[in-house]
């Protein structure tokens, strides 16, 4: 009998281990994760290799490794229907990096704008891993033969070079890699700032209050969310001109599923305290079941090793047949 389920694109994605996930990493790409699985077949992963183009303590990264791939696992995202591993375990990607660099151009790889940026924010250690990691990002979804590959605005280079470096490759030697697209999925909140609205927000950023962690104990997130900025209008609506309002309105409709106009009429004839108090409250309702999850793989390091075990396993099978494919390409003797 013919086969008529229809195929499922592969869907890749990567998050750093950089440090505990804000509540803009959860409403931005997260949340919308495990839908996405439903709907394709899904690799995520740790890029921890990407985290070492800066300075880290080996005993932090790998506590940093360990608790994000346990946040993986908090989201739901059943390891046993997808692939859920940290990139160190499989050495290919490594191995198609280098290959990869050499059919990157040293033009288009010093145009990235993320290079510039990261070499201002560290004068002191600017790195050849450093400018080399859109090339390793390539490998990441190169390995894997991805469809698509979700994106925020300052990844979208990284996908862009990705593709070029494929259509490079297969133009020479023939088809080759999947030319990956981005994925468009059910747009995410972007979350910015709590005490600077204009930029986004960020675990790194010195003021604790600028940012709500996940980890966060429910009266902390009450409190950040009472001290977030706003304006002096104490008028509950979305304007171009009211950032801080703004934000809080994104944080509060990505929680309760009501769009902008429905939080206005909610919130007619009322202050800001009324409503930083009920956004507070539906921040903590959503987060508590994530962040309760999290603690409870997190105490299971047997559970974890596991699960990276054969996530590593499954991720290698598919990332060995590429690398095998490329290096018979390119003429490497094979034995």
């Amino acid at each position: 009998m013919e086969n008529t389920a229809e195929k499922k694109n592969v869907v890749l994605s990567f998050v750093q281990s950089s440090g505990t996930p804000t509540i803009a990493n959860y409403f931005g790409a997260f949340k919308n994760w495990h839908g996405m699985a439903v709907e394709n077949d899904c690799i995520f992963g740790v890029a921890d290799l990407h985290a070492i183009t800066v300075r880290n303590t080996p005993a932090d990264l790998r506590r940093r490794s360990q608790e994000m791939y346990a946040w993986l696992l908090a989201l739901g995202l059943e390891p046993e229907k997808n692939i859920v591993f940290l990139q160190s375990h499989v050495p290919e990607h490594s191995q198609l990096a280098w290959i990869l660099n050499c059919y990157t151009q040293f033009g288009e790889a010093s145009r990235m704008t993320q290079f510039k940026d990261k070499s201002r924010q560290h004068a002191d250690n600017v790195n050849v891993g450093l400018f080399t990691y859109p090339i390793l990002m390539a490998a990441d979804i190169l390995l894997y033969q991805a469809d698509q590959v979700p994106v925020g605005e300052d990844q979208k280079q990284h996908l862009e070079i990705a593709r070029d470096i494929a259509e490079r490759f297969n133009g020479i030697y023939g088809e080759t890699f999947r030319v990956p697209a981005p994925y468009i999925g059910k747009k995410g909140g972007r979350i910015l700032s709590l005490q600077e609205p204009e930029k986004k927000m960020s675990k790194s950023d010195p003021n604790v209050k600028a940012f709500v962690s996940l980890t966060d104990a429910d009266d902390v997130i009450v409190k950040k969310i009472k001290s977030a900025v706003t304006d002096s209008e104490a008028c509950v609506r979305y304007a171009e001109t009211k950032p801080g309002v703004n934000n809080l309105m994104t944080i509060y409709s990505c929680c309760t599923g009501k769009d902008f106009d429905a939080i206005e009429a909610e919130f007619a004839g009322k202050g800001y305290g009324d409503f930083k108090a009920a956004v507070a409250e539906a921040l903590v309702e959503e987060l508590r079941p994530v962040r309760s999850e999290f603690e409870r793989i997190l105490k299971d390091k047997a559970y974890i090793e596991q699960c990276a075990r054969t996530g590593a396993e499954r991720a290698e099978a598919i990332a060995r047949r590429t690398v095998r494919k490329v290096m018979k390409k390119v003429g490497f003797y094979q034995v």
